[in-house]
């Protein structure tokens, strides 16, 4: 494996445990800020909306740059971002801070999924993105488990402090081990917005959001639905993040593997339909203890398994001038299904109701997808673009 890979290997994984580490250490973050977990729910969707807006704007501002030279600007800035989380003093600050922390998060994955496509050897454009990915996956096995860990041992700061010393030791490596890589051949602001003249790009988006939403809406608090209503103890916490990571692991590879079985537009259709029978048996079966961790498994595993054959949509339905922004328009997508779904699953636990309840939302929202799915009508033939490659 080249050492090139492995250096966005490693963002990857930094960007990871940043994002989801978040869910382990909830409690522990509202108890100290005094505030409720619904409201730390909202730091979730601070960082969500930060990798809306960084998305696409960093990427416009850095598509004429040396890609190595973008991806330490991004990295420091990651890196910067969660030392100050880890130093927030009060609600709003960790607001702020954490909506930052998420301005290069979808970058950082457009540049990088472009570098590690030229950087491939012949023909391996795919496993070489697939690697950088990689990362992020690697993230919710081991790092999102020890920064719970370590979360709950000592503080949720020392977790963010964690994150930004690894955000360093990135640096180090994507300086040492990142080789040169020309910058793209000059393009205007135009040419990267033409994917969005097509409804069937809307529509991706729109299922993107509303897919992640189911996932985050009940994802977010799985924390204090495991102890509250399954009865699990806070020893319990690093298996309970463990299982959630291992299903992530699973699902990613799941959901490639079926999209090159079967059509990504039939593998997303029957995924979501899955989604939403293992969202309803958390709604319902929660409080058996054996049966709230299968269903983390199975629930982490469907709703990252949306995210390959989405991928592959989203490359064929954009032209070759505009794939690098419809690659950043996903993760925004990704992301504001992260920011809605963790702010509405919140809403009928502040409401009085208890934590089987975001589950029940996520249903809603999977549903929804589904539905938008079944509108999606593909604007080119489905070879047109391999993934990972642009046309010549």
């Amino acid at each position: 494996m080249k050492k090139s890979l492995v250096s966005l290997a490693f963002g990857g994984l930094g960007l990871g445990m940043t994002e989801f580490a978040m869910m382990g250490v909830l409690p522990d973050i509202a108890g100290d800020l005094h505030v409720t977990i619904p409201q730390a729910g909202h730091f979730i969707s601070a960082y969500a909306l930060g990798v809306c807006v960084g998305a696409p704007t960093l990427i416009l501002l850095a598509r004429n740059l040396p890609p190595k030279r973008t991806l330490l600007a991004l990295m420091a800035m990651f890196t910067l971002f969660n030392i100050l989380s880890a130093l927030s003093p009060g609600y709003g600050t960790m607001l702020v801070m954490r909506f930052l922390a998420g301005l290069p998060h979808g970058a950082y994955f457009g540049v990088g999924a472009i570098v590690a496509g030229r950087l491939a050897d012949e023909g391996k454009a795919a496993e070489a993105v697939s690697i950088m990915f990689a990362g992020l996956t690697v993230a919710n096995v081991a790092g999102v488990p020890l920064g719970t860990y370590v979360g709950n041992l000592f503080s949720w700061r020392y977790t963010f402090l964690m994150v930004g010393a690894w955000g360093l030791v990135t640096l180090w490596f994507l300086r040492r081990w990142l080789p040169v890589v020309e910058a793209q051949p000059r393009s205007d602001v135009r040419s990267q917005f033409r994917f969005l003249k097509l409804p069937s790009s809307w529509v991706l988006m729109g299922v993107t959001m509303l897919g992640n939403s189911a996932l985050f809406s009940w994802y977010s608090y799985i924390m204090p639905t495991m102890r509250s209503v399954a009865g699990f103890g806070a020893d319990s916490e690093m298996l309970i993040m463990m299982v959630g990571g291992a299903g992530m692991v699973i699902g990613n590879l799941l959901g490639g593997r079926l999209s090159d079985r079967l059509t990504p537009q039939r593998t997303e259709r029957l995924l979501l339909i899955l989604l939403t029978v293992s969202l309803a048996g958390s709604f319902a079966l929660t409080h058996v203890q054996a049966a709230a961790l299968c269903l983390t498994l199975t629930g982490a595993a469907l709703g990252l398994s949306l995210s390959a054959p989405m991928q592959v949509l989203v490359i064929r339905n954009a032209d070759a001038g505009g794939q690098m922004l419809a690659a950043a328009s996903c993760q925004v997508s990704f992301n504001l299904g992260n920011a809605i779904g963790a702010y509405c699953g919140g809403l009928p636990v502040a409401a009085g109701m208890d934590y089987t309840w975001p589950a029940a939302v996520g249903v809603g929202f999977s549903v929804a997808a589904y539905l938008l799915m079944l509108c999606f009508r593909a604007p080119y033939p489905a070879d047109r673009y391999a993934c990972g490659e642009s046309s010549k």
